[in-house]
């Protein structure tokens, strides 16, 4: 996954930090600087292991990871020259993700941290999306952030590293899934997201008014199970009145859902700026936009209109740093790191569940394991 290169970068400052994801299907590690240089990116896809199923097998997923892992290690260390021991610190994603992968993850990490007898930072996934744009921008807290993606869709006020206040979220699928499985039902290809987005380009938005749940609500929350289930039956109807879905027919759903999608986030997103702005004040604000989906250029489009209309500046990372990475991880880590050197994760676990916001009261998932969101 190639980002942008200055040859004439001058020499990085330290920390330098080692950051690894294995959250979910991509196996990740990167290494970053505290002037923001990305010394070393890799990425290794699982997309073929994991196409056949239409979605991600937790099972392949960890054994992926457990495979490449090493590899992939080695590699990142030799593009940046470095060796273990000239690291300041290693971070690995410790949650939420699935817990097959999240535990080969932190166990590499913590493993090559004691070797090098360096400090293991335990990253919060979410965080990692979190905090990018300040790796690739001058972004000042506070900001507003919505973080979407496959499992998580969430609007929060961003006060500072590790202090984060939700304002709303997600009651039943996140956007991300809601991507997936309306490409899995209409037969397009794994993953998801991408495939609908080059569908809805020959599509015509207008054919379908499909159901908005919770427009104009009060609040931030969102809720996209019932758009999904529009869709099935959309979908449903077509082939039964032709005899089979055409391409016209999936192309215009496809442009008709990402339509009504892009108004439920801009909708939610215009309470969300009210409230944000008066718990911080006035002026002009940054709004970050995270999370794989942020990848979707109709969506970009859509909310740095809504951004610009409520007087907030528009941020959102590269492409290659929206889908998981491990630079997000290791920046989030670095941040981590130089707020507290003397930090030491070594008795953090993986979580399948680790809310950003712990203090807020749990939408779903209220079990030993803690909120789900």
């Amino acid at each position: 996954m190639p980002l942008p290169s200055d040859t004439n970068k001058a020499a990085p400052l330290r920390p330098f930090v080692l950051g690894i994801e294995t959250s979910c299907d991509e196996t990740a590690a990167a290494i970053v600087s505290a002037d923001k240089q990305i010394l070393a990116h890799r990425v290794l896809s699982q997309i073929e292991a994991h196409s056949p199923y239409g979605g991600v097998v937790p099972e392949i997923a960890a054994r992926q990871h457990i495979t490449n892992l090493d590899h992939l290690l080695r590699d990142v260390l030799i593009e940046s020259g470095m060796s273990l021991g000239e690291l300041d610190a290693v971070a690995a994603t410790t949650g939420p993700g699935l817990v097959g992968g999240l535990m080969v993850g932190v166990m590499t990490a913590k493993a090559a941290a004691r070797a090098a007898d360096k400090p293991f930072v335990a990253v919060n996934h979410l965080e990692g999306h979190a905090l990018t744009a300040r790796l690739t921008e001058d972004i000042s807290f506070p900001y507003l952030l919505l973080l979407v993606s496959g499992g998580h869709c969430q609007l929060l006020a961003v006060h500072g590293v590790g202090n984060y206040e939700r304002l709303g979220s997600t009651i039943d699928d996140a956007v991300g899934e809601a991507f997936d499985k309306t490409a899995k039902l209409l037969g397009l290809e794994y993953p998801g997201g991408p495939s609908v987005e080059k569908a809805a380009l020959s599509g015509d938005e207008n054919r379908f008014a499909f159901p908005k749940p919770l427009f104009n609500k009060p609040g931030c929350d969102f809720s996209f199970s019932g758009l999904k289930t529009a869709v099935r039956r959309t979908a449903e109807a077509c082939a039964e009145k032709d005899g089979a879905l055409s391409h016209a027919d999936r192309a215009d759903i496809c442009a008709s859902f990402q339509k009504t999608v892009a108004e439920c986030l801009v909708n939610r997103l215009k309470n969300a700026t009210k409230i944000f702005r008066a718990k911080v004040g006035e002026g002009s604000l940054p709004l970050v936009v995270a999370g794989g989906v942020a990848a979707n250029a109709y969506l970009r489009d859509k909310l740095k209109a809504a951004a610009a209309e409520a007087g907030f500046s528009f941020h959102a990372p590269p492409i290659a740093l929206c889908t998981d990475n491990g630079a997000m991880i290791a920046w989030a880590g670095l941040e981590r790191f130089s707020a507290d050197p003397s930090i030491n994760d070594y008795t953090m676990a993986p979580r399948a569940r680790w809310p950003l916001d712990a203090d807020a009261a749990p939408l779903v998932g209220k079990g030993k394991k803690g909120a789900k969101a």
